[in-house]
């Protein structure tokens, strides 16, 4: 049976949910008709280089994305790019990633092939290798895939023009890397690549890699880099602004509801299954002043708490943060943090190595507030000198807690 229009406009409606561009919507349209003419599954393709051992709910954005093709039937492809983390991308980046060893590498994709199953169908997924045709590549086929872009073409990228301007150094490793990446999708047949709006350049330079070769250019969908819990940056475990996939139901679920409330129905469009028109009456209660922020954020901290423990676990830490937050009790579990001072430490520069505030400034505003607790003492003095102890409670707001270790 023919696919009709209505189906395939539902299908791309449905899979176009918090996308930020889709390079081209017709064709895609075209591509699930054609696919479904002929008796195949699209070819969907996620690629991620194992450069870390875990997963946040950053990286758990396009893996949503996947799962929303497979709603619909179709296989999809976690392309692990364990050649090309040995290089590492430089979109976006001000400098080189640091080298890879081949061991750390593979050990990472191990973690990631494991974590991935919190959000998608192993039956409809299908884990493949870019070293298993870019480590076998001879020479002559290496330079001709060179031969397909230019010089001037890569110097005009995101991280490697900036560099290059401020005479920063670009490794050749570096520049070779968008010829990798579209090599892959050559050599997969993409029909759909998924990525981070971080990567049009490299997914514009893929579709006329495959136009060179005689291909179909995929379509590119383009999400949106998720912003972490201090409301600023792209959510990076370097900068400590994450939630880790593998957290536990109580860290996760504080760290949810300590988000900034312009990111709620951010993150109900891009981290959870609640339909699309529920998220959209939220957005419209919220704006109303219908809804409440908190009772959101509590709705969204149980969807994702369940989605990587558990609906049990999830209304369990529920409760127990209602204790902490309406009745000021210690939470059972909090972060541990290693920290060690020779003569004391100045508490403003104290809750910005802990991650606990953006800047000094903010930590000053915080103290003045009376936002901020040492072993449940109020401190308003901005130039208080902390000498920590081992197991000292730091607390900032209602829900903010860490324990120290020296």
């Amino acid at each position: 049976m023919v696919l009709s229009y209505n189906e395939i406009e539902r299908r791309i409606k449905y899979l176009g949910r918090g996308a930020f561009q889709i390079i081209e919507r017709d064709e895609l349209a075209w591509k699930i008709e054609k696919a479904d003419r002929e008796g195949r599954s699209l070819i969907v393709k996620l690629g991620v280089d194992p450069t870390a051992p875990d997963l946040h709910l950053g990286h758990t954005v396009p893996l949503m994305k996947l799962k929303h093709f497979q709603d619909l039937g179709y296989s999809v492809d976690f392309l692990i790019g364990d050649f090309t983390a040995c290089i590492g991308d430089p979109s976006g980046r001000s400098s080189a990633r640091k080298p890879m060893t081949e061991e750390e590498v593979l050990s990472n994709a191990e973690q990631y092939k494991r974590q991935i199953f919190k959000i998608l169908n192993p039956e409809l997924t299908n884990i493949v290798y870019n070293s298993h045709w870019l480590g076998q590549m001879k020479v002559d086929d290496f330079i001709r895939v060179l031969g397909k872009g230019t010089v001037n073409e890569m110097s005009k990228r995101s991280g490697v023009a900036d560099r290059l301007e401020k005479k920063n150094p670009v490794s050749v490793a570096e520049f070779v890397y968008p010829f990798l990446q579209a090599y892959d999708s050559v050599e997969m047949k993409a029909d759909v690549e998924i990525g981070g709006e971080d990567q049009y350049f490299n997914f514009v330079f893929t579709r006329e890699m495959q136009r060179l070769y005689g291909q179909e250019p995929q379509v590119c969908m383009t999400l949106p880099l998720l912003i972490g819990t201090d409301g600023i940056e792209k959510m990076s475990k370097s900068l400590n602004n994450h939630i880790g996939i593998e957290e536990s139901p109580s860290e996760m679920y504080r760290k949810v509801m300590s988000i900034d409330d312009n990111l709620i129905i951010k993150y109900f469009d891009l981290l959870t299954r609640v339909p699309f028109e529920e998220v959209s009456d939220m957005e419209s209660g919220l704006l109303k002043g219908e809804k409440h922020p908190r009772d959101l954020k509590a709705r969204l901290s149980e969807e994702i708490v369940t989605q990587y423990h558990s609906r049990e676990e999830a209304i369990k830490v529920a409760g127990e943060f209602d204790a902490v937050y309406k009745h000021h009790q210690l939470p059972e579990e909090m972060e541990e943090i290693c920290v060690k001072y020779e003569d004391g430490i100045d508490l403003r520069q104290l809750l910005l190595d802990i991650g606990m505030t953006k800047s000094r400034s903010n930590a000053k505003h915080l103290i003045l507030q009376g936002g901020v607790r040492i072993d449940g003492e109020e401190i308003r003095d901005p130039l208080y000198k902390v000498n920590t102890t081992d197991g000292m409670i730091v607390n900032v707001g209602k829900i903010k807690y860490k324990r120290l270790r020296c």
